[in-house]
């Protein structure tokens, strides 16, 4: 039981009163505070798991590419070792740009999209498609960062990719890897 006791005061050269002792019981506001604490975590919402949306071509028609996608309008972003990207517009068999490392720290993956974007949107009217390349260097804070620099730089169409021998001999050529 929870109790609080007050010792009586004792007084000097004053006639002695006999005074009760005061005893106040806190069992009911002990036992308050632990429903108050037990209701409190039993009805708190924790922070939600947001999922990123993720749209996947249709398969009822998968030789129909009816997009008619570029090499002029893809650049490619391979993911290498030591938080750097390696990127180049078009394809590995013949790209239309010298690929180049950046950073992610120096934002140099952002200034390059947001030109490119530009670039394409001005030739071409219409969107920029980004491929991205993880290698098996890269690690998963690297391709969480890329999405985060294409979301920032308003880029709705892109893909996830496997990485080809010819991107990794990029990779390589550029100390990447």
């Amino acid at each position: 039981m929870a109790e609080l006791n007050s010792a009586p005061a004792k007084g000097g050269s004053r006639s002695v009163r006999n005074r009760a002792a005061v005893r106040v019981d806190l069992t009911a506001m002990v036992d308050l505070a632990f429903l108050l604490i037990t209701f409190f975590m039993l009805t708190t919402t924790l922070q939600k798991n947001e999922a990123l949306a993720l749209a996947m071509p249709d398969k009822s028609s998968p030789n129909d590419i009816s997009d008619g996608v570029g090499a002029s309008r893809t650049i490619t972003v391979c993911l290498g070792k030591n938080s750097q990207a390696l990127w180049y517009m078009g394809m590995a068999d013949a790209p239309l740009t010298e690929p180049q490392v950046v950073d992610y720290s120096k934002m140099g993956l952002r200034k390059a999209i947001l030109n490119k974007r530009s670039q394409v949107m001005a030739q071409t009217g219409r969107d920029l498609i980004v491929l991205v390349k993880p290698s098996d260097h890269s690690i998963y804070d690297n391709l969480v960062t890329t999405i985060d620099e294409l979301n920032i730089a308003r880029v709705d169409r892109y893909a996830i990719v496997d990485i080809s021998s010819k991107d990794v001999d990029l990779l390589k050529q550029h100390h990447a890897y």
